[in-house]
Formats: C-alpha cells, structure tokens, sequence
C-alpha cells in the first residue's frame, strides 16, 4: 500500500491502475514528502509500531531516547481533502487525536519520558481563530496521558504571532529555531513560563558550515541569564539533522584541509551543541575547542579564495538594460513562430531521459579510468544520438539531448563553474530512497569556460530539421539545491550565478541554438515561510531569472520548467519571468494550475505536464486527452504545448516511450479536433 501511495500502481492484466499521491516540498527544504488525502468519512487507525518498537531498541542498549512524532495539526494542515470531498482535513481532528493518544500510551507504557511533537506549521501564517483552538484541543488531551512530557517543537522560521498562544499550551518545554528565528528570543523570554524547558536551536541544522561558537554562546549566555536556575534550558540543532549530510570523516583526503576546517556535518554539529552546553556551564572546561572553532570562523572571513574582485564587480556595474528582453512577449513570439515553424500544439519532453544502467556503468568506468576521455564521449554520442533519433521517429516537435552526460542538475553545473567544491560522501535524503549529493557554494561564483555548448551543437547536428532545446538549470535552483555561502546575501550569490548562466545562454545562441531552457523548479521551495517576507524574496528571484535570459535576440525562444509547488502563490512572478514557454508540473495536484490561471491568467506560450514521472504508471491516451481537454478551456490554443510533469531521468525506456507515444497521439487528436 506504501508502495502504491508514493508511485502508483498499474496491472493491466488485473485492471489495477491507481495514481500516486502528489509530492510536495517539505516547507522550504528540498526534502519532498507525499501529500495525504482525507476523504469526508475518513476513519483513522493505528496499523504500525514503529515508533514504539525504535524507542525499546534504543532502550535495550542503554539509551532513554526521546521519541520524535510529526504533530496532528501539522499532519492535517499539510493534507488535502479527497477529491469530491467536501471536509477540510483539520475537520478530522477529533477523529485523530485517539490514534495519537494511543501511540502516546504505548510510549508511556515503554517507559518513555519525554516525546518530541513537531509542530513546524507554528512557522507558518496560522489564523489563531482557526488553529489556536485545534493546538489548544490537541495538547489538552496529550495532558492526559499519565507519565509523559511534552517537548513542543518548530523549526524553518520564527514563531512570531503565534508564540503567544502556543507558549500556553500544556506541553513541558518549547523548542525555538534561532538560526532561522533568532527574532523569537526576546519574546520568547518574555511568554515562555518558567515552569517549561526552553529549547534553543543555536546550530544550523540546514547547511554544512562551521558555527560561530563564540557569537551562538552569547545568545545562549543571553538565554540563560533570563531565566531562572530552575527553569532548563537544553541547548539542540535549529531542526532536524535530516538536512545536513552524516559525518565528515570520509572527506578527509578528499578536501583540502582549509575547505574542511569550515565545515560541519551532523556528526560535527552535534559536537558543536556539546562545546555550547557545556561552556554555558563552565566556558574553561571547552576553552581550547572554542579558540580552535574561532580560529577556523576566522580562517574563511579572511580566505583569498572567497571573494573575486572582479565577479563582485561586474554584478555591481549592471543596469535594467541587463533585465529586459529586446521586444515584448507578443512581438517575439511572431518572429519565433516565423523561425521554428511549430504545429499548433507542440510536444516536446523537459530534458532528461533515461539513465540506464548502461550510461551509468560507462561513467562509473571513465571515472576508473577504465574509459578514456574519447572512449566516454563516443559513448555519450551515440547515446545522444539514438535518443534524438527516437523523439524524432515518436513525432515530438522540440527534442532534447537527453543529458546522459549529467549526474544532476545541479551537480553537473557547479563541476563547471569556479566557487564550488563537492564533497565525496556529503548525500542527502531527497524522497523516498532517493539521496543527492548538493554542491558546496564557498565563494563568488563564475564561468570560466562553456559548460553545454558543445554538446548542445551535437545535438543540433543530429536533428537536422527539428530544434533541440539547450538545456540549462537556473539561478535560483542552483542556488537552492547547493549548500550555499552564509556570509553574503542570497541574493548575491544568485546575481553571480545568474551572469554565469547568461554567459552560456548567450554562447548556445552563438552556436545556432533556437531554443534555450533555463530550469527553475526550485523558485517555489525559496519562497519564505511568512507572507510579509515573500515580496522581496520574488524581486530578487524573478531578477537573477530575467539576467540568466534576456541577453539573446528575439528569435531565441526561453522556456523554463517549474514543478511540484503551489503554484498560486507565486504565478505573478512566474509571469513576470518574462519567458516565452513554461513547462509546469499539473498532473500531481487534481489540476490545481487551473485555478491558477483563471485566477491570474497567462499571456505566454504553457505547457501543464499531462502525466506524472515520478511514477512508472503509464497514463492512457483518454486520460491525458481528458487533461489536455481541460486546459484548452483556460489557455488559447496557439500558446498551449503537450509535455510530461517532468525529466524522465528516473523512468525505464519501456514506459517513457510507451508514454511519450500517447502524449504525441493526444496532440495530434486535439489538433484534428482544433481543424
């Protein structure tokens, strides 16, 4: 069943065929979870003991841990309701509230003493008519249960308004992000009770760099002389160490010594919560650990190779010339139309295809050096080859290379530009069992050389009469999806990324490619948490887009590809991306993007994904010409195009062409019909 829920489940011989749950963004991380769904009859039960079974192992080798549960409230604000259904899902609380209890009392019974609940939704913009009563309900019956303390935790963003009441609640202690809310402090102390434990998040549990002991122990100082001696105070990572990759210990002959004295991994961040605790206590006890950590801070403040005149310089001296295209929406997509020549309706997939086992094992081998360098690239030429030769023979209109040269999206860009390093066991969880390896952003970014030009004209050459996209991943992506600097401003290091990228936009032009994707499906997961910060976050996002784009002619269509995301939110700034195609995911969330469009409207060329490829699932023609239907009642039909949610990397050849088949079937019926 877990199975099915996350993938889909299709048997044609038994007549099974059941789609996956929509996948989303855990708040802003890249960490993906899958969206449940409550139906107006749910019935909620108790079917695993996992978390019971995990807290008595822990027990039986001589630890009393403290059990970790996701909170209810936060459960159901982040669930949908089930399709016709006519509930909210937070209207199932009561239904809910007994399963807890009775996972409360198995733990209880284990001889658990504390249990962690998180509540991240407390970071969030909460109507208190709405959710204070439902914590208020939820922590009161937790209460109830004899023997078991409560440690209320949130995490990503401050508590804000909603500290006032949530340090009410019956719960034993309240954990507080002050990386990521270090606005809460003062407030806190002043609303947290003396009788609760403040948690105090001092160690960045979302990236990899060295904390500042001495700057964190100050606010722990701070914290510990508000109180009183009897009211604790636990010193812990600002969230779970989910985020940051295990240990240091295999980059150790991997990265320079410098580059390793500036890093922290969740082993390393854990003796860092140490040192803090234990010099609130007795600072001579730690003093010697942390004269070494101010040592290292001060190591990568002064390092020549973090700043790059001339970078800094160049992102200083741009003006809005570098932010416009040379035309209007409209007036480009006539010249385009004149130069590519497209059907109405044009199919064409978002960029990656299949990473067999084969392109694999070959890259595996040149990294041996089993392969030399021309041995791989003939292989990846005839992988490119056939790859374009099939989307040509299956009827799609703009092809792609397949990017069977690439390991990640972002991983293969930052190999090629200057400020990145990689580490060699630095794996992150992503979804499921699918881990990635971020890059690590140490300075200021550029673009020594072309990173896809040749590739790309390659591919060009073997498509003689049908365009191949150039195949880019944006600004904003790359920097969400890398471990990024924290001693200059996002937005900074996006600017830098983004001139790189206009350098390669520019160059693949030069090489006589007609259409160019710049990828951002990352744009949503930056957006901040509170609403009242979302404003400046969207200038700056859209800004390093439209620098990445607008320096090629008018006949050079740009796409960009965006997914998995809540798309209302942020559709005016998609719109003010100014590109000429977007390909956006639609197939996950019951046509959301619908609502998105009648409500905002789109002037430009969309492509809605008609099918999920996070599923091996392969979609019918009638069901993705249903969808296909469904959009043409929002988008003229000279600016809609047919294409999947996503890159097909992770599927098998069998079902992407069985699939790609079917799309390019429903776009000629439509363009039947149109006629």
């Amino acid at each position: 069943a877990y199975f099915a829920m996350a993938r889909g489940l299709q048997n044609k011989s038994i007549g099974v065929d059941v789609p996956s749950l929509e996948m989303k963004k855990w708040f802003d991380t890249n960490y993906h979870f899958m969206v449940p769904e409550i139906a107006d009859d749910q019935q909620f039960s108790l079917h695993s003991s996992k978390i019971v079974d995990e807290y008595k192992e822990a027990k039986a080798l001589g630890y009393n841990a403290r059990p970790v549960i996701l909170g209810p409230v936060t459960l159901l604000a982040l669930s949908k309701s089930a399709k016709d259904s006519i509930s909210k899902p937070l209207d199932h609380l009561s239904k809910l509230i007994p399963v807890y209890v009775q996972i409360l009392n198995q733990l209880a019974d284990a001889g658990a003493e504390w249990v962690q609940v998180d509540e991240p939704v407390l970071a969030l913009d909460l109507d208190a008519a709405v959710y204070q009563p439902a914590f208020e309900q939820v922590y009161g019956e937790f209460a109830k249960v004899a023997g078991l303390k409560y440690l209320l935790t949130s995490y990503f963003d401050r508590l804000g308004d909603n500290l006032s009441w949530a340090a009410a609640l019956p719960v034993n202690g309240i954990h507080l992000d002050l990386v990521r809310g270090s606005s809460d402090i003062d407030a806190a102390l002043d609303t947290i009770p003396e009788d609760k434990v403040i948690s105090v998040g001092l160690v960045n549990g979302r990236n990899i760099w060295k904390a500042n002991l001495g700057k964190q122990l100050a606010v722990l100082n701070k914290v510990v002389s508000a109180r009183s001696t009897a009211a604790p105070v636990w010193v812990s990572s600002s969230c779970s160490l989910l985020h940051s990759p295990h240990s240091l210990k295999p980059e150790t002959g991997h990265l320079d010594q410098e580059t390793l004295g500036w890093l922290s991994f969740a082993e390393e961040k854990i003796e860092e919560v140490v040192v803090l605790a234990a010099a609130a206590v007795d600072r001579s006890r730690v003093e010697e650990q942390l004269q070494s950590n101010a040592a290292k801070v001060l190591s990568r403040q002064q390092s020549e190779r973090i700043t790059r005149p001339a970078v800094q310089q160049r992102l200083a001296a741009l003006d809005k010339t570098f932010y416009s295209r040379q035309a209007s929406f409209t007036e480009r997509q006539q010249v385009q139309r004149a130069s590519l020549k497209l059907p109405l309706f044009p199919t064409t997939t978002i960029g990656s295809f299949p990473q067999t086992a084969e392109v694999r094992k070959a890259r595996a081998q040149f990294r041996k050096g089993a392969l030399s360098a021309s041995e791989y690239q003939e292989f990846l030429d005839a992988e490119t080859r056939k790859c374009i030769e099939w989307q040509d023979e299956a009827g799609l209109d703009v092809l792609v290379h397949g990017e069977f040269e690439r390991t990640d999206m972002v991983e293969f860009f930052g190999e090629h530009l200057e400020g990145f390093v990689f580490t060699k066991k630095g794996w992150v969880q992503s979804y499921g069992s699918r881990c990635v390896k971020p890059p690590v952003i140490f300075g200021d970014v550029s673009r020594p050389k072309a990173m896809t030009v040749d590739v790309a004209r390659f591919a060009q050459a073997c498509s003689p009469n049908k365009p191949v996209k150039g195949m880019l991943t944006g600004p904003v992506t790359i920097l969400q999806w890398s471990f990024v600097r924290d001693d200059q401003p996002r937005s900074q290091t996006a600017g830098q990324i983004a001139l790189a990228i206009r350098d390669e936009v520019v160059d693949l032009e030069a090489a006589g490619i007609k259409v160019i994707q710049v990828d951002e499906p990352a744009i949503r997961e930056g957006l901040p948490l509170r609403k009242t910060d979302y404003e400046a976050y969207l200038k700056w996002s859209v800004d390093v887009f439209r620098l990445a784009t607008t320096g090629v002619k008018n006949e050079t269509q740009i796409h960009s590809h965006f997914c998995y995301s809540d798309f209302n939110e942020i559709f005016t700034a998609i719109k003010g991306l100014d590109a000429d195609v977007i390909t956006i995911e639609n197939s996950k969330s019951d046509l959301k993007l619908l609502g998105a469009l009648e409500a905002h409207g789109y002037a430009a060329e969309i492509g809605p994904g008609l099918y999920d490829i996070h599923s091996p699932r392969v979609p019918s023609v009638e069901e993705m010409a249903a969808r296909f239907a469904a959009l043409q009642k929002y988008v003229p039909a000279e600016n809609l195009w047919a294409n999947p949610d996503c890159g097909l990397k992770t599927r098998g050849w069998a079902e992407v062409k069985e699939a790609l088949v079917n799309l390019v079937a429903v776009a000629r019926d439509a363009r039947t019909q149109h006629a």
